[in-house]
């Protein structure tokens, strides 16, 4: 199916506005993560973690969108975060969860859409930007 260009994207200042949103998260989990005491090779091991979820491609653009999406969407994170308070265990995890969703928003990888996976809220990726 062929997508229009900005079909259901943010773009100009909004689009802009939405990267530096995710840059904002990226950087303040990063800090975070440092006044967490938890060690910088356990950041390095699950920061990509999330990207698992492009397996779920391989059932199709519908399952594969909504799994990439849930995990890259901000609730789950918020809700690991918030269940860091009463199990400080889990915080350092969520801080990660919340540095790979700032990261990929930063560099304007968005939540998918199921006509594509090149086709995402914050525009075309790849290929596809013509």
């Amino acid at each position: 199916m062929v997508v229009p260009a900005q079909s259901g994207s943010a773009t100009g200042g909004v689009r802009r506005l939405l990267r530096a949103e995710g840059l904002a998260v990226l950087l303040a989990s990063v800090w975070a993560y440092h006044h967490t005491g938890a060690h910088w090779a356990t950041f390095a091991v699950f920061l990509l973690a999330p990207d698992l979820a492009f397996f779920a491609y391989l059932a199709g653009p519908s399952v594969g969108a909504a799994a990439y999406d849930a995990v890259h969407s901000y609730v789950l994170p918020a809700a690991l975060l918030c269940a860091g308070i009463a199990h400080p265990a889990a915080l350092p995890y969520a801080l990660i969860w919340l540095s790979h969703i700032g990261l990929d928003r930063s560099l304007g990888y968005g939540l998918k859409y199921r006509t594509g996976f090149n086709h995402t809220h914050l525009g075309l990726t790849g290929k596809t930007r013509g």
